[in-house]
Formats: C-alpha cells, structure tokens, sequence
C-alpha cells in the first residue's frame, strides 16, 4: 500500500474511535461548536449516549476548561478510562484539529 493511502486511512480510523463533547450550555453551543461534536451539558455528562464505550477516547471541551474538567472528572469517576479534558474550544480545535462551525 502506497503511502499516500495509508496516511488518510490512519486518520480515517484515530477519527473514528474517538468522541469529542462540547459540555457548555446550548447559548454557547449555538456560538459555534467543533464540527463533530455532541453536545452534552457537563451537568448532565453522565447522559452520554450509551454507545460510547467507556474504552473511547473522549475529549471534552467547554469555554475556558474548567467546567469541561469537572466533567472529565466525573467521567473518570464513572469508569470512562480515556476521558480527556482539551480545554477551552479554542485549545480543543487545536488540539484536536477540528474547526469551529456555526
């Protein structure tokens, strides 16, 4: 397999094991949000569709991190061993690199 197949084929399958959650409230949401993600309000996280595997990769992000921490937190406590706190959107987009979209 060529090179130039295998580099978006890589991509193709880290993208699809992983689970980004936006945990701001649904003003914020309607903002902006990374393209892709849930939106689940870090009060609620422990509503997560039941189809995230508590194996995934999960990032959460919210204005500055903070609330996307307690959240993270919360999920770590629930046996989600792979929750990750990416910070404010912004840091998240980078991190994660995925736009923001309207």
């Amino acid at each position: 397999m060529h090179l130039r197949f295998l580099i978006p084929l890589i991509f193709s399958l880290t993208a699809m094991s992983m689970t980004v959650i936006d945990v701001r409230t649904e003003a914020e949401w309607k903002t902006g949000h990374l393209e892709g993600a849930l939106h689940v309000e870090w009060q609620d996280i422990l509503k997560i569709p039941s189809d995230i595997q508590k194996d995934e990769e999960i990032y959460l992000y919210c204005r500055s991190g903070n609330r996307s921490g307690k959240a993270t937190q919360i999920l770590l406590e629930a046996g989600y061993i792979n929750a990750k706190n990416a910070g404010s959107i912004f840091d998240a987009s980078e991190l994660l690199g995925i736009k923001i979209i309207d």
